[in-house]
């Protein structure tokens, strides 16, 4: 490349990098070549961008804007993750404590690689090593993502499946077709979030499921079927997983129900991290009052553990 070539490239470079138009006449005549010359340069450009994006992890495009008649710089999005970001994400992941450690292990690998410029990938796993060696994978062992993945399908199509599911309280295997309205994760798992059809079997429920969903830990399903059959919710009653799970604790079902307590703990934005739904009410010497809609009975086991900080009201 001779330096006159450098030149004007660098010059057209840094034009773009500053955000100016550049014009293809015009620049023809600033430095004296044919537009078919200019073009070739902005070709240049655009490949040194192409691959510069790997490293930066930034796409820069030039595009040609036609009611400007000339080219500009756009951005069009980040394709890495900072290493911030990355790090909070892996150890999320490995607090979550949510897959066997083999999958864990391979996801954090994958993130890393895809998420980070390769200069910095080192430095991150160093950062997890010794959480990622030490991880405590949950005591079920289940693999369980394809099966996730086949529920978040029905839930998109709608269509009712019917699943074996290792029941709680007595560790039995019992079948039960459902609409399958969300996928949830809290407290180590993954839940199906679904309404019961059978009405034999919501007579054993505390409360009727047409109003209230049922809970259900993905990796206890033993085995699914997603059906040809098809549900409907109109758009005015769908479920919506957002406003439910600021309202359960635990992913403990239930009742809707309304809540008030008195706190004399020192940390009130905990209560109101874990409880989002809640509102203070009164403050009055280190006292608050707070009150909170939440729904079952997940709530009784994180008032408990609170201990003497917390008093229920009536």
């Amino acid at each position: 490349m001779d330096n006159g070539k450098i030149s004007r490239v660098l010059g057209i470079y840094t034009k773009l990098m500053d955000g100016s138009l550049v014009n293809k006449a015009q620049e023809a005549q600033n430095y004296g070549v044919n537009e078919r010359t200019i073009q070739r340069d902005i070709d240049d450009i655009r490949n040194f961008l192409d691959l510069d994006s790997d490293n930066t992890g930034i796409i820069n495009s030039v595009v040609y804007d036609r009611a400007d008649k000339g080219y500009h710089l756009e951005q069009v999005y980040r394709v890495k993750l900072t290493n911030g970001e990355i790090l909070a994400i892996c150890k999320i992941l490995l607090d979550s404590r949510a897959l066997r450690k083999e999958e864990m292990s391979g996801i954090l690998n994958k993130l890393i690689c895809c998420c980070v410029p390769e200069k910095n990938q080192r430095l991150v796993r160093e950062l997890i090593r010794n959480e990622e060696f030490h991880y405590v994978e949950p005591r079920h062992k289940t693999q369980f993502l394809d099966k996730m993945w086949e529920i978040g399908q029905a839930i998109r199509d709608c269509h009712c499946i019917e699943i074996d599911y290792l029941r709680t309280k007595d560790r039995v295997i019992v079948k039960r077709k459902v609409r399958p309205v969300a996928i949830m994760f809290s407290e180590y798992y993954f839940y199906l979030t679904a309404f019961i059809d059978d009405k034999e079997v919501q007579k054993g429920f505390d409360v009727i499921n047409d109003s209230f969903p049922t809970i259900y830990r993905i990796d206890r399903i033993k085995n699914l079927c997603v059906l040809e059959e098809r549900f409907h919710i109109p758009y005015s009653s769908r479920f919506e997983e957002g406003e439910f799970r600021k309202r359960v604790q635990f992913m403990f079902g239930g009742k809707l129900q309304r809540i008030k307590f008195k706190y004399m703990g020192t940390d009130i934005d905990a209560v109101l991290d874990r409880l989002p739904t809640a509102k203070i009410l009164e403050y009055d010497h280190g006292v608050y009052t707070v009150s909170a809609e939440v729904f079952g009975k997940g709530i009784d086991m994180w008032l408990r553990s609170q201990g003497d900080m917390v008093e229920l009201l009536p």
